[in-house]
């Protein structure tokens, strides 16, 4: 169950008795072996205020994957859940460098902290007075309002908007409605003015007109966000940006060339960032490192030489795919651990290594994909490819 904080809560965390007894429960192991010990411990600390002390603890934990400075901050766990990860925030703050910004969804400022080392003039406000609280706690000096994202308290400033994903939405394709705000209202309410707002990766392009353009981004692998820009700020209508914790960062977009085509395997496969694929530019990707496609409607891309700083498959074998086929290849290079990639067929690839049963001391991955209307097996060798 959540735990729910309270405006009390806040105030005793930010005092000198609270910042005491995070301090405390801050050294405690917190497992499931020690709980008995650590509540013990943590009501000595914190009294009747220990249950708020081990939360702000768990989540500060949690954080430290995601927010920078974590282990000051203070959180809700669905706010911590929502928050963009620092690397994501500061790539969209940079983009916003010296204009005044008004973060009208500002929650616990895990935007807002970002955003202020790059504004000329930052303003963040929430509903939520819980959120605004611990806002003020993590962001000091920045100027915090206790406002309605759908009714403006500023003019002409950039305006940023994180809208919260309703809890029964239950889909992956969202529509407008399926935001607080609603992602209309948004645009509807500030029409005429830069706006910025961050999204669900599955938000169909379609249901949100306004946008003048669209960025897909990704951090280590992982798809986090669609960001949506309208108005002067939006500069191509496509764009996908692959971020690295270590602090690399590319990005393309839908003005580079695409002239590729579908042609036999090359050497490699390569799998685009999930960025680069949902932005729907993996033809331009391809462009840019003289691969081609193995099908005009797969994502996989082939060459003779992988792109720098990726995972990328090396050929073995390649054929029609036919599961007493691949048993056999498996078997002739004594494959035991397989990783099994499927695009475009519909193959569950857990259910699938338990029919096939690899044995033996090699490891390979499998790519499954279509080509023309014939599915297809690419035995390979993974490798990651270093940085140029």
């Amino acid at each position: 169950m959540t735990y729910r904080f309270s405006l009390d809560d806040v105030a005793f965390l930010t005092s000198s008795a609270g910042e005491r007894a995070l301090a405390g429960c801050g050294a405690l192991p917190l497992t499931g072996a020690s709980r008995i010990a650590d509540v013990a411990a943590a009501r000595r600390l914190a009294g009747e205020r220990s249950a708020v002390v081990l939360e702000t603890v768990l989540l500060r934990r949690r954080a430290v994957s995601k927010l920078d400075s974590a282990a000051g901050w203070l959180c809700t766990g669905d706010a911590l859940q929502q928050a963009s990860a620092s690397p994501v925030a500061r790539h969209r703050a940079a983009r916003l460098s010296g204009r005044d910004v008004h973060d009208v969804t500002c929650s616990i400022g895990a935007d807002l902290a970002e955003l202020a080392k790059v504004a000329r003039c930052c303003v963040g406000s929430d509903l939520d007075p819980v959120r605004l609280a611990m806002a003020r706690h993590n962001c000091p000096g920045v100027a915090l309002v206790r406002a309605d994202a759908l009714r403006p308290v500023t003019r002409d400033a950039v305006v940023v908007a994180d809208p919260a994903r309703r809890d029964d939405a239950g889909r992956r394709t969202w529509r407008p409605r399926d935001f607080v705000p609603p992602l209309d209202e948004l645009a509807r309410v500030y029409a005429g003015r830069d706006l910025v707002v961050k999204c669900s990766p599955g938000i169909d392009r379609a249901v949100v007109p306004w946008a003048n353009e669209v960025e897909l981004v990704s951090l280590d692998g992982q798809v986090r966000e669609a960001c949506l820009w309208a108005g002067d700020l939006a500069t191509v209508s496509r764009r996908a940006t692959v971020l690295r914790s270590d602090g690399t960062r590319w990005t393309i977009t839908d003005e580079e060339p695409d002239d590729i085509e579908a042609a036999a395997p090359g050497e490699w496969i390569v799998d685009p960032d999930g960025a680069v694929v949902r932005a729907g530019l993996v033809r331009q990707y391809g462009a840019r490192h003289g691969l081609w496609q193995l099908d005009e409607r797969i994502a996989y891309l082939t060459g003779d030489r992988p792109p720098p700083g990726v995972r990328a498959f090396r050929v073995l074998e390649h054929g029609p795919f036919q599961e007493k086929a691949l048993r056999a290849l498996l078997r002739r290079h004594e494959v035991g651990r397989l990783e099994i990639l499927v695009r475009g067929l519909d193959v569950d690839p857990d259910a699938l290594r338990r029919r096939l049963k690899p044995r033996g001391p090699a490891e390979a991955t499998v790519v499954l994909t279509r080509i023309g209307r014939s599915p297809h097996l690419f035995l390979c060798t993974a490798q990651r490819i270093p940085p140029a």
